[in-house]
């Protein structure tokens, strides 16, 4: 599906956002190591506030974006395959997160540069940022997991 309208785009940012952090929930009875589980308990926080972000953001900027149009965003680039219930290991749920702060670092790097709203364009920048910043603990995580396994 296309996501041509403001509307669209900032309710399927929602949607993700909200998605993430339910994930993140599910995720984290199932880790077993600590640092992993604070990790997973800060991505699910911040997932609620990056939800909440995307409603507020719909509400208050929608009289402007009604009539902008916007092209070259489809939901399908954005879709990732969320089964959770084979997932026991640390490596796994590990890999979970990586691909969910990475669909949502592409989104919001490629709807910032699709936004004619600066304010909004702003705001979808500074999460890819923060999904950035997320990628490269993961990514640290994950590289001292292998390390453990190799000893």
């Amino acid at each position: 599906m296309s996501l041509t309208t403001f509307g669209a785009i900032m309710g399927f940012a929602a949607e993700i956002t909200g998605q993430a952090e339910d994930t993140y929930k599910v995720l984290l009875p199932k880790t077993h190591d600590l640092t992993l589980r604070e990790v997973l308990l800060a991505l699910s926080a911040e997932g609620g506030k990056s939800h909440s972000l995307m409603e507020k953001t719909r509400r208050e900027n929608v009289t402007e974006m009604i009539l902008e149009p916007i092209s070259g965003l489809h939901q399908e680039d954005y879709e990732i395959d969320l089964r959770i219930t084979d997932l026991v290991e640390d490596t796994d749920l590990l890999k979970t997160a990586l691909a969910l702060e990475e669909r949502e670092k592409k989104f919001f790097s490629d709807v910032s540069s699709k936004i004619p709203l600066p304010e909004v364009a702003r705001i979808f920048r500074k999460l890819a940022q923060k999904k950035q910043d997320n990628l490269t603990k993961l990514q640290s995580l994950a590289l001292n997991q292998a390390l453990k396994r190799k000893t």
